[in-house]
């Protein structure tokens, strides 16, 4: 059985933060400068089959902003740089951030995300994900390192959780050891709700402990119990309180991320958008 939002934030012993406290979430509307994105793993066997056809789907939908993630075919989902950045021009789309590994070929990624006009470059995972606070350190310097490099092509360098992040030794979340061994200048955060509340922890809690640290998000609805991606308003995540708190986190960009669908990818993320579109109404 799901978890009411309510009940999810009252086990959290989270439910009493004033940020919670504003009463009538139903006025809350989607502000309509703010651009919905989409992440492409959502949407990953459709861009390995057809990846103009897909983003003129998702252009249909009305997203607006893109977020590449890596493939079999690469970055781009066998397109170039060039490529998709006039595809997702021409369909009035923009090529916001991407997904990569820190590795031999970081460099490369720097240059092809030059290419692509997009701001930001994010580590999706850590290749060594061993839970104590010295890998985490190091992993931390490794983003910092990551970062320098992006800097240097005026790209902005950043970090996507999953839920093992926020395991604990002893009193320390491993989360914590990221943010505080990080330049918050040059090492985003890409917070994906999604996972934050798979792993029991509440982001509003950590939007007030860390102002402003969060430019960029995985918006994401999950059953938390199965930790399972479910359509938006189906499972735990409090959208409109989460979306309520954006100039809090600091967030900039959102990105819709599905990872598991009711039918297809492509019907799950048009619930989505017009469930985001229908807040407030």
């Amino acid at each position: 059985m799901i978890q009411s939002r309510r009940e999810f934030f009252r086990n959290s012993g989270l439910l009493s933060l004033s940020i919670l406290a504003k009463p009538n979430l139903m006025d809350f509307a989607l502000p309509k400068k703010l651009s919905v994105g989409v992440q492409l793993y959502s949407v990953r066997k459709e861009m390995l089959s057809d990846a103009v056809g897909t983003l003129k789907a998702l252009s249909k939908l009305g997203y607006k902003e893109i977020e590449s993630a890596s493939s079999e075919k690469g970055n781009y989902y066998g397109l170039s740089p060039k490529e998709i950045r006039t595809i997702c021009e021409d369909l009035g789309m923009k090529i916001r951030s991407g997904h990569v590994q820190i590795n031999d070929n970081f460099q490369k990624y720097i240059d092809q995300a030059s290419e692509t006009g997009q701001e930001y470059l994010i580590c999706s995972s850590f290749s060594n994900n061993d839970s104590t606070i010295e890998n985490y350190k190091a992993q931390a310097e490794r983003l910092n390192k990551a970062g320098e490099a992006c800097k240097n092509s005026k790209i902005q360098f950043g970090y996507h959780n999953h839920a093992g992040e926020f395991d604990k030794v002893g009193d320390t979340v491993l989360y914590d050891v990221l943010l505080e061994n990080t330049d918050p200048k040059t090492v985003v955060m890409e917070m994906d709700l999604g996972w934050v509340i798979t792993s029991g922890n509440n982001p509003l809690a950590y939007f007030k402990k860390h102002p402003g640290r969060f430019p960029l998000w995985h918006l994401k609805d999950m059953n938390v119990p199965e930790k399972h991606s479910v359509e938006f308003g189906k499972g735990t995540l409090p959208i409109a309180e989460i979306l309520e708190n954006k100039k809090l986190a600091g967030m900039k960009h959102f990105f819709v991320e599905q990872e598991e669908y009711a039918s297809t990818a492509l019907e799950s993320l048009e619930f989505d958008i017009q469930y985001l579109n229908n807040l407030g109404k």
